[in-house]
């Protein structure tokens, strides 16, 4: 029996700030043992000097490849850099081979193209060894799969049969320098602690990341790089699975994950009715609303505009935080808004130690003031509008 995972807990996200986590987060940590998983003895000894680069499983959604996997490879190209290695990405699907080209505008220097019809729908059986065949032959030190449900179901299959450890929807990735080793963090027991996640006896190392946690490059139509195509013998009446057909679901869902503007409350709002307010606020916006799980579990909005570790994350211009109290859970999910506006009763909330400006008062005052002055200044902006339009046409 070996173990394959230590893990490392840093201190808890709760009580800093952005710029405090990341100080945090390079401070000693305290290493211990969590778990131990059954390894065979039998499993060849790795020479860790034979694995190099980063990688990034790029997953194809409607033709392109996924907004996730071009944020991974923003996250990659920095640990790449970090490591002074290639940053590649692996492409699996049928008719894939010119979306190649978007992955160097986002940072790779390499794409490995596996472009076949047996490939056409994802599958894992084809999929998986299409990448176990990649791995075996190129042997990345890194490897990163966005936390999608394709993400996932590939990254756990190879994981096992590769065999190496993988940490599950991690919030925030670095490389030490020297020695190549992954730090891997994600919330744990509870949300109460960040825990970073080490494999240090296999290769590659591997985690998946939520869309939305990290960023993806600005996009350099310049940037070229290099096609290596790979083929695999794989034959339909080997499959186990096959897709019969694909039924989009119709349900018309609010994505507040694309939004710039999010209003979010949470149970400081006392009741359904009392939340209401955080709907008004938003359409006077013209933005989306938010809420905390606690909301979400009292029945007063559907659970598609949870923002959060077990909800969406998300990244607008503008985030509100109204009578939401800061639980690292929800942190997670919204740390990385350009613009946070906290408004909470409680002056001690920890939502103030993770906000650009806190209000701190009582948001049944505080709200119905912000909207009769939004509404105000919104008011202004569009007679403005035309007044100079009148001109222009006059």
């Amino acid at each position: 029996m070996e173990c394959l995972y230590s893990t490392v807990f840093s201190i808890p996200l709760l009580y800093h700030t952005q710029k405090e986590r990341r100080k945090a987060h390079s401070s000693p940590t305290y290493s211990f043992s969590l778990v131990e998983v059954g390894v065979s003895c039998a499993r060849r000894m790795m020479n860790f000097d034979d694995y190099r680069g980063i990688w990034v499983y790029l997953e194809v959604k409607d033709g392109n490849i996924a907004p996730v996997s071009l944020e991974l490879l923003g996250a990659g190209r920095q640990l790449a850099d970090k490591r002074k290695t290639e940053l590649a990405g692996v492409l699996i699907g049928s008719g894939v081979k010119p979306r190649a080209s978007t992955a160097f505008t986002y940072g790779a220097d390499i794409v490995y193209v596996y472009d076949d019809l047996i490939f056409e729908y994802y599958r894992t059986e084809p999929y998986m060894r299409a990448l176990l065949d990649c791995c075996e032959k190129y042997k990345p030190e890194v490897l990163l799969y966005g936390a999608t449900p394709t993400g996932k179901d590939l990254a756990s299959a190879i994981a096992t049969d590769l065999p190496t450890g993988l940490t599950a929807d991690t919030t925030m990735l670095d490389i030490e320098e020297d020695t190549g080793l992954l730090l891997a963090s994600r919330p744990a027991f509870g949300g109460n602690i960040m825990a970073t996640i080490l494999c240090k006896k296999y290769r590659p190392q591997m985690a998946t990341v939520r869309p939305k946690v990290m960023k993806a490059l600005p996009p350099d139509p310049s940037r070229t790089g290099k096609i290596v195509e790979e083929h695999i013998k794989l034959r339909e009446e080997e499959m186990r699975t096959k897709v019969l057909e694909i039924v989009r679901e119709t349900t018309k869902k609010a994505r507040i994950d694309e939004a710039d503007i999010i209003v979010a409350g949470g149970k400081g709002m006392g009741s359904k009715e009392g939340f209401q307010l955080i709907h008004q606020l938003a359409e006077v916006l013209g933005g989306a609303v938010g809420a905390s799980r606690d909301v979400v579990e009292a029945g007063w909005i559907d659970h598609h505009h949870q923002v959060g570790q077990t909800g969406v994350t998300v990244t607008p211009k503008i985030y509100f935080a109204i009578g939401i109290s800061g639980a690292i859970q929800h942190v997670v999910g919204m740390q990385n808004s350009e613009l946070i506006i906290a408004i909470n009763k409680d002056a001690n909330a920890p939502i103030f130690q993770s906000c650009h400006y806190g209000i701190v008062g009582d948001a049944f005052e505080i709200v119905p003031l912000l909207i009769e002055r939004f509404k105000e200044e919104i008011s202004k902006i569009k007679a403005a509008a035309g007044a100079k339009e009148g001109i222009a046409n006059a």
